[in-house]
């Protein structure tokens, strides 16, 4: 395989090719395929592009010229592409976390258990007073406390329910360190509110209850080979930078060397190297 031919299965899998993603059902079989996608192109810690599929990409057709985070709001595509973001969120077919901070990290509703089995609170619905669970801030489990008993709201209802004690900018910090840990997410948003947030548990309890049952191991595996699916093929160093934004590159190391071992991955010639695959399908396999 040539470095071109890679490069025209992920532009075709991630439709860079000229075929956007406009409907609600091209939206759902976009996401199902690639199982992992950023809303906007991010940048990878050595400078270059992060090896990921981008929402915006697909809902454009191209990826020339695309908008990152920071400038979305002055890109007329972004908002059309947000819209339909958010119908996959509201209808549950796609899940988001907020492990790439302002942009938004979506998640397949069939790949969501074992990233939450990888990432998520182990302990959902468990009181977070002071003194328990000290790996939260005290606002953040104020937060949680006030939406796991009164259900969903918007971050204005949340801070009159706190007192209006909290500034917006601590009071987003909170949030995006609830989402972090999937213990709240947004559920619906309306222009004139803004987002709402209610327990991830009471949102999707059937897939949280699914990845509480995961070890991190079996839920590493997964997300390891649906992201090589995603990206075709990779280098061990570009599985590491992707999956090691949430969790730990030693143990995403240890996982890929554990699915090699296994037989589950394996190497494919790349001009003049090799990348990891998700190893093709035995005879005895087939049959």
């Amino acid at each position: 395989m040539t470095e071109l031919e890679l490069l025209a299965l992920r532009r075709q899998k991630w439709h860079l090719d000229g075929r956007p993603v406009r409907s609600l059902e091209e939206a759902r079989e976009f996401i199902d395929s690639v199982g992992l996608c950023l809303m906007y192109p991010e940048r990878a810690a050595g400078g270059g592009p992060l090896l990921a599929p981008s929402f915006i990409g697909a809902w454009t057709g191209k990826d020339d010229h695309l908008p990152n985070w920071q400038h979305a709001f002055t890109d007329p595509r972004a908002q059309a592409a947000t819209e339909l973001m958010v119908r996959l969120l509201r209808e549950k077919s796609a899940f988001e976390a907020n492990i790439f901070g302002e942009n938004v990290f979506l998640i397949a509703a069939g790949v969501f258990p074992y990233f939450y089995g990888a990432v998520g609170d182990r302990n959902p619905r468990k009181s977070h007073r002071p003194g328990v669970r000290p790996e939260y801030s005290p606002l953040a489990r104020d937060a949680f406390e006030a939406v796991r008993r009164q259900g969903a709201m918007t971050k204005n209802k949340l801070r009159e329910v706190l007192g209006r004690g909290p500034s917006e900018a601590a009071l987003d910090r909170a949030l995006a360190e609830l989402g972090a840990h999937l213990l709240l997410t947004r559920v619906d948003y309306k222009p004139a509110e803004g987002a709402y947030w209610d327990t991830l548990y009471r949102w999707a309890p059937e897939a949280v209850r699914e990845g509480i049952e995961l070890s991190l191991p079996a839920a590493l595996s997964a997300l390891v080979s649906k992201y090589l699916d995603c990206v075709v093929a990779a280098e061990a160093a570009e599985v590491a930078e992707f999956l090691g934004r949430f969790v730990a590159r030693t143990k995403v190391n240890e996982v890929v060397h554990a699915l090699l071992a296994a037989r589950e991955l394996s190497f494919v010639q790349v001009e003049n190297g090799s990348k990891l695959q998700v190893a093709p399908l035995r005879k005895e396999a087939r049959g």
